[in-house]
Formats: structure tokens, C-alpha cells, sequence
């Protein structure tokens, strides 16, 4: 009998998020503040549990629903960039990229530890947290693990963890 392999895919309206953003590219441009309706997938592979999942749908959506939750209506801002300088200004976060900053009120912002505000990497960043919250939770990582995030309709970009690695697709 052939060895089968085993995936599941969650993709649901809720698992969506609504932020602001901007990216540099080409070494010496930024692009202008603007956001997107973010769409999220989750696939997972692996072998069947004692249960005969590969992973419980609720727990994967719900997981996944809340680190979204963090990411929605908020001013994503990069920590590791070269280029974009993040500086502390009490209740305010300023931006600044060469001669050009923005201030934005902290609460409003989410400082994630990315070089860019990119679907690339905010697809790595999710699957990173999601296989951390997994483990918290006491449920097995799956041996592999993708995530999709859409910026707009037709234009996505999905990452897959594979035991410790990971590939961005475009």
C-alpha cells in the first residue's frame, strides 16, 4: 500500500486583517503609507494523530484568528529594517526613513521583528508565531507548515516551515 501524505487547509472570511503599511525596495525607495484587507491560509502536513487529524481545525483557526487579531487595524512597522529607523517618542512611535519620518500614537502600531513590512515576510512571521502557539498549546507541529497571505485579490505570497526551515514564495 503507498504511503499517503495527509494536509489540511483552513481559509475563512474571518481570517483576515486590516493594516497600514509602507516598504522599501530597489536599496533606495519607500513606498507612501497605504494598507491593504489582508487574507490569510493556513495548511498543515503531517501524519494522523490518535484522533486521525493532522491538526484539530478549530485550534489551528482560532490560533491563527488571534495572532491576526494583533495585526488587524494597526501601523505595521518594521524592527530589523536597514533603512527604516523606528525612534521612541513617549506615547508616539516615529518612523523615519533618510529625511522623511511619520508619527504614529504607539498604541496604534504593532513592531514586528521583520526587515520589511513585505507579504513575504509577514507570511514567515505568522507561520513562526502560529508553530510557536501550537507548541504552547500542547498540540504537535505539523512537519509542515504553510501560510498564505493575500494583499490584495490575486496577489499573494506564502511561506513553508519545513523542520526549521523556511521558503517565501511568491
Amino acid at each position: 500500500m503507498p504511503a499517503a501524505t495527509f494536509q489540511v487547509r483552513v481559509t475563512k472570511d474571518y481570517l483576515v486583517f486590516c493594516s497600514g503599511h509602507f516598504i522599501t525596495y530597489q536599496g533606495s525607495q519607500c513606498e507612501r503609507i497605504h494598507g491593504h484587507n489582508y487574507r490569510v491560509a493556513v495548511e498543515a502536513e503531517g501524519d494522523l494523530d490518535e484522533n486521525h487529524y493532522v491538526i484539530d481545525f478549530i485550534a489551528l483557526k482560532d490560533l491563527t484568528k488571534t495572532i491576526l487579531d494583533e495585526l488587524d487595524h494597526r501601523m505595521m512597522l518594521p524592527t530589523q529594517s536597514r533603512l527604516i529607523r523606528l525612534e521612541d517618542e513617549g506615547s508616539n512611535i516615529r518612523a523615519r526613513y533618510g529625511d522623511r519620518y511619520w508619527s504614529f500614537p504607539r498604541d496604534e502600531c504593532v513592531l514586528l521583528p521583520i526587515a520589511n513590512t513585505t507579504a513575504e515576510l509577514l507570511a514567515d512571521y505568522i507561520a513562526g508565531r502560529l508553530a510557536t502557539s501550537l507548541r504552547e498549546a500542547g498540540l504537535s507541529t505539523p512537519r509542515v507548515l504553510r501560510v498564505e497571505v493575500e494583499e490584495s485579490f490575486g496577489q499573494s505570497a506564502r511561506v513553508e516551515h519545513r523542520a526549521g526551515e523556511s521558503t517565501a514564495t511568491r
